[in-house]
């Protein structure tokens, strides 16, 4: 049974930075991505990233300001963020799934619980 459990969200200003962490455990091998769902709106892609960590893409919202990365020692995936806005404001959530990267989050398998990300202006 593969589970994610991501970590690191929290209050910050406009401007500051956070880290999310997404801890897997259960299974290997796996393209994972972030996404986020704000109040009243649909999720929506973040940043993703190859099993390799070869392939990366962000959505264009956070495009210069986010970093996706991972290290499959740790069997776990991050996400850096800075110079954020009071938009940036969601849940966010990581995904994995078996084999290629989307950035379409209906083709993720597996989800974790969310992590809420509040930036204040």
């Amino acid at each position: 049974q593969v589970q994610l459990v991501e970590s690191g969200g929290g209050l910050v200003q406009a401007g500051g930075s956070l880290r999310l962490s997404c801890a897997v455990s259960g299974g290997s091998l796996y393209a994972m991505g972030w996404f986020r769902q704000a109040p009243g709106r649909e999720r929506e892609f973040v940043a993703v990233i190859s099993w390799s960590g070869d392939s990366t893409y962000y959505g264009d919202s956070v495009k210069g300001r986010f970093t996706i990365s991972r290290d499959n020692r740790k069997n776990t995936m991050y996400l850096q963020m800075n110079s954020l806005k009071p938009e940036d404001t969601a849940v966010y959530y990581c995904a994995a799934r078996s084999g290629l990267v989307y950035t379409d989050y209906a083709r993720y398998d597996y989800w974790g619980q969310g992590t809420q990300v509040t930036v204040s202006s």
